[in-house]
């Protein structure tokens, strides 16, 4: 399984805050490991590649699903790196993430992948699935479905709505209006690093 399952804090302790692997803050403040207080100026190298697992961590996705972004993202017109990151924010499991039915991604997208989520009323079990401007995105109508995303209503990951989503918390109905924009990500990256370390394999 590429999908990482060991130790959040010690990603979070490595790389900095990431909002949408985990709530929990680390009690420690310098990277995890034996060096980790006295690490030493990192190489340019190995700037590139904390950004770039900084986007793979906290969208909780393989290194062959990321370059494959990145691949998509050069064939559109635009910023490479702003591109990427609209793709990334605009999958179904980010999408529930952010507004609010679910504390974490790997939260959200256990909620997607056991079929608790649709999309223009269908079920959509596929957390990479892209959502587009004008699509609704709601909780199944099941009373377990419902009581899970009303539970997780009460402590959600992020506290302000993105300007692109609304979300209704009474119907558990949402809607998307448009494509993100770069302010309303809460991730703190360089994304024309993250472009750079893939110029050679992209």
């Amino acid at each position: 399984m590429s999908r990482y399952r060991g130790p959040r804090l010690r990603i979070v302790r490595r790389l900095g805050d990431l909002p949408g692997l985990t709530r929990k803050s680390p009690r420690r403040a310098y990277p995890p490991g034996q060096h980790g207080q006295n690490r030493k100026k990192r190489s340019e190298y190995a700037v590139r590649l904390e950004e770039k697992q900084k986007l793979r961590f906290n969208y909780g996705i393989s290194e062959r699903q990321l370059l494959r972004y990145v691949r998509k993202a050069r064939r559109v017109t635009g910023s490479t790196g702003q591109v990427l990151l609209q793709m990334l924010e605009m999958r179904l499991d980010n999408t529930v993430f952010r507004m609010g039915m679910a504390p974490t991604i790997p939260a959200a997208r256990q909620l997607v992948n056991h079929g608790h989520v649709t999309v223009n009323d269908r079920t959509v079990d596929i957390a990479s699935f892209q959502c587009k401007p004008g699509d609704v995105v709601a909780v199944k109508n099941t009373e377990r479905s419902r009581l899970l995303v009303e539970a997780n209503l009460k402590y959600p990951g992020l506290a302000h709505l993105p300007s692109h989503l609304e979300f209704d918390k009474q119907k558990l109905v949402g809607k998307v209006n448009g494509t993100v924009e770069r302010e309303w990500i809460a991730l703190q990256v360089n994304e024309l690093l993250v472009v750079e370390y893939y110029s050679r394999q992209a």
